[in-house]
């Protein structure tokens, strides 16, 4: 068992801190929206905390994912901040999605009193939170990570160290432009089969089985082609996320043309109310011009 603090009890945050409270540690919570925290211990167990502070206090780990770069200097820097409660030799573990320079900004403010920071963005979305099936991307010092990782397995098929302070940042980017460029291939390809008379379902069954198949089109072809996106991973997220890989890849001199164009292609979805569509609703753009 561990004493841990969790910060941040949204769709993804919600169920994590479940599997680890199911697990048998001892963990205490902090949401700015008090309803939720108390939802949480109502359904869980475990302690209520007033502040990121008072969640920190006297925790082993303190687990966060908030809402940007922002929101992570607050809760972790600012007055009340995890940092004012924790003791020294204890880790911080961050699972939101922000700045590989954020991440290297935040592991050196911990550094300053004995506390370690890993970077440690997620792949898998509110299913993959509630399952268990996260994918973890850490960077960071090798010690903290390994105390980190014994952890929040809990809740992932993996968890990797990428390298250093914001590698995990930066393989999320990676992750994201991945994304952004199938989901726009495999709309171009639904629309296609549906202005040809074909049958979707059976497409997706035939072409998923060699090397067009991947997880998007598994999961997501079926209700493409139904024009369904009342549900997963909210297109304003992917914006957010977009965003992040855009400037770090101007700041790396990596040319990302395609990405460009996807996230623009995410605007016009925005435009017309998709903000919290499923990110595959850019099919919507062809299929409802």
């Amino acid at each position: 068992m561990a004493k841990i603090g969790f910060i941040g009890l949204g769709v993804m945050g919600f169920p994590m801190a479940g599997h680890l409270a199911t697990a048998g540690h001892d963990v205490t919570v902090y949401n700015r929206t008090v309803s939720k925290a108390d939802a949480w211990v109502e359904q869980y167990g475990g302690t209520r905390a007033n502040s990121p502070a008072g969640a920190a206090e006297g925790a082993e780990l303190v687990v966060l994912i908030v809402g940007d770069d922002n929101s992570v200097r607050e809760v972790v820097g600012g007055r009340g901040g995890v940092l004012d409660g924790m003791s020294e030799g204890a880790v911080i573990i961050d699972h939101t999605t922000t700045s590989a320079a954020l991440a290297r900004e935040m592991h050196s403010l911990g550094a300053e009193k004995n506390v370690g920071f890993v970077d440690a963005p997620v792949s898998g979305g509110e299913a993959g939170a509630v399952n268990g099936k996260l994918t973890i991307m850490c960077g960071g010092d090798v010690e903290p990570f390994e105390k980190a990782a014994a952890i929040v397995d809990v809740y992932a098929v993996g968890v990797t160290r990428l390298g250093e302070s914001g590698a995990g940042q930066t393989t999320k980017m990676v992750n994201q432009l991945c994304i952004a460029g199938l989901l726009q291939g495999l709309s171009e390809g639904i629309h296609l089969g549906m202005k040809a008379g074909l049958d979707i379902d059976q497409v997706v069954d035939v072409i998923s089985k060699g090397a067009a198949g991947s997880w998007q089109m598994a999961n997501r072809g079926s209700t493409m082609a139904k024009g369904e996106f009342d549900f997963g991973f909210a297109v304003d997220h992917m914006r957010k996320d977009l965003g992040i890989a855009l400037r770090g890849a101007d700041e790396l001199g990596a040319s990302v043309p395609v990405a460009a164009m996807v996230d623009q292609l995410y605007a016009k979805v925005q435009a017309r109310g998709g903000n919290r569509w499923d990110t595959s609703a850019l099919i919507d753009l062809l299929t409802n011009p």
